[in-house]
């Protein structure tokens, strides 16, 4: 979606046009850029019988309701991707069964392990993006799918190691464009965002540096790309996550970017200060505590944005921003 202040197009599904669903949205009772749900976390422990922890998931619009793409960390703590919908995009029911992938000749696409998903459309597409263990060491996993309901295995775009792989919402001069950070086999200490391009979604290259860590602390350790970014006539909105090392462990907070229309690798710019850090307790206390990691964006034709983000790698919880809000603390305005 396009959006530059109140001056908006409605949502269009290729050829077809849809009425628009109501966003989850709360109005902003102070000053702040992002603001949390009221009654988050929205997705607590144990979701169903199958998952323990439910965090870092992603959530679109589909056919007249909320879809997601959820990472579910098993009983083993081995993390699956899993399907869910809501009709309101807060009160979600989870499938039981991870979501199963098929290479294109219909033999199933084995992986190992699948967390931290994000989920774009383009053209008619839905496009799934997540950390995959199908190549023996942590790397994107890129599928498509029509209907949330068959799965199709597209490729691995980048060698291990590499996290935080974001297509863009609409292809760049002809090509589709990903965000990534390439990292290591741990718990990555450092970390800085790329961009790559490729016209078939299998070959991948021109790969350019975006985004390194800020000399403010709280993004100095490494930062990673959230979302899919949000296009807007200044330029497109990037929310990311920004970690600093502390004598407890990583601290991830989020913060935004504004990058060139036309040349994504272009950093327009950036706040200095971060938009949220962990201070709830279901942010501060939980399975990994001190993590904010925003995964998804639903934004309406007025600007008004809900972002789903992981809280302490153990629950999905939700915030509210506005795109006149995040383009007037990255512009100044």
């Amino acid at each position: 979606m396009r959006l530059g202040g109140t001056n908006t197009r409605p949502v269009v599904r290729g050829n077809i046009m849809e009425k628009e669903l109501k966003i989850p949205f709360e109005e902003c009772k102070g000053d702040s850029v992002i603001w949390r749900y009221s009654k988050n976390p929205i997705i607590k422990r144990n979701p169903n019988e199958r998952i323990a922890r439910s965090f870092n998931s992603a959530v679109v619009e589909y056919n007249g309701k909320f879809v997601g793409v959820f990472r579910g960390d098993t009983h083993s703590t081995i993390p699956y991707l899993f399907y869910g919908e809501s009709e309101d995009g807060i009160n979600f029911i989870i499938n039981k069964e991870p979501i199963m992938f098929y290479n294109e000749d219909g033999s199933i696409h084995n992986i190992e392990y699948a967390y931290d998903p994000r989920v774009v459309e383009i053209d008619g597409v839905f496009y799934i993006q997540w950390c995959n263990g199908q190549v023996g060491a942590p790397t994107i996993g890129l599928a498509k799918t029509l209907d949330f309901k068959k799965y199709t295995f597209i490729s691995s775009p980048f060698l291990p190691f590499n996290r935080n792989g974001v297509l863009f919402p609409r292809k760049i001069n002809g090509e589709f464009a990903m965000l990534s950070r390439p990292s290591d086999g741990g718990h990555t200490p450092f970390g800085d965002i790329y961009i790559s391009y490729s016209k078939d979604l299998v070959y991948w290259g021109k790969h350019s540096l975006v985004m390194k860590p800020g000399w403010e602390w709280w993004q100095s350790t490494k930062v990673g790309a959230g979302p899919s970014p949000i296009e807007t006539k200044d330029g497109w909105i990037l929310l990311y996550h920004g970690v600093t090392k502390t004598c407890a462990g990583m601290v991830y907070s989020i913060g935004a970017a504004l990058l060139d229309l036309n040349d994504p690798s272009k950093v327009i710019a950036r706040t200095s200060n971060y938009l949220l850090t962990p201070e709830e307790d279901y942010e501060t206390t939980g399975f990994v505590p001190n993590v904010c990691f925003p995964c998804a964006t639903l934004v309406d034709k007025d600007g008004r944005i809900a972002i789903y983000y992981g809280a302490a790698d153990t629950y999905v919880a939700l915030a509210f921003t506005t795109v006149d809000k995040l383009l007037k603390v990255l512009l100044k305005k």
